[in-house]
């Protein structure tokens, strides 16, 4: 079964996070939650927190050689403090060198710059974090789901079924490679 490892910590946007888990779950496909801290990780919607998520496992004890794609939801909150952990950041360039699926929403995209994989890629993001996309050496555009190669971006909670398709087609057909098997 294809596993989809899913990083957020508290402040994680909660469309972000459960809209495209839902999608991904709905195509077949594992999730696991991990995070900085065990328990529960709480969301945050319309300008207040929201509902809580489990975390299955501690970003330590995760690796990316265990899953088939990364996806991380945005928030202003949750990248912000994830984009500061040596641990996180490893495992976003972990993902990238093996050539699995990324997918960042909103202003997840800052932990694509904070691992210097976007140069040279076209990427999107929330408009407030398209400057910082840009300063890392990214081609910034303004659409729902911009995909480069391994790299699946998006601008924020509108742009979920075109970026949770993104994803699910880039998982699909990277499990059909060679390499996947």
């Amino acid at each position: 079964m294809t596993n989809v490892l899913i990083i957020a910590t508290n402040g994680f946007e909660q469309s972000e996070l459960m809209g495209p888990k839902a999608r991904l779950e709905d195509a077949g496909m594992k999730t696991t939650v991990a995070s900085l801290e065990a328990g529960d990780i709480r969301g945050w919607k319309d300008g207040d927190w929201g509902e809580s998520v489990s975390v299955d496992k501690l970003v330590d004890d995760v690796a990316a050689s265990d899953f088939d794609a990364l996806l991380l939801p945005g928030g202003q909150i949750n990248p912000d403090v994830l984009r500061m952990n040596d641990t996180v950041i490893a495992l976003v360039k972990d993902f990238d060198k093996a050539g699995k699926p990324i997918a960042a929403i909103c202003h997840a995209p800052w932990l694509l710059a904070e691992a210097d994989i976007i140069r040279g890629k076209t990427v999107t993001g929330w408009p407030s974090i398209r400057t910082d996309l840009k300063n890392a050496g990214g081609n910034v555009v303004d659409s729902e789901a911009a995909v480069d190669a391994n790299l699946i971006t998006a601008r924020n909670p509108d742009d979920i079924p075109a970026f949770s398709d993104a994803l699910i087609k880039a998982v699909n057909a990277s499990a059909k490679t060679p390499e996947a098997a």
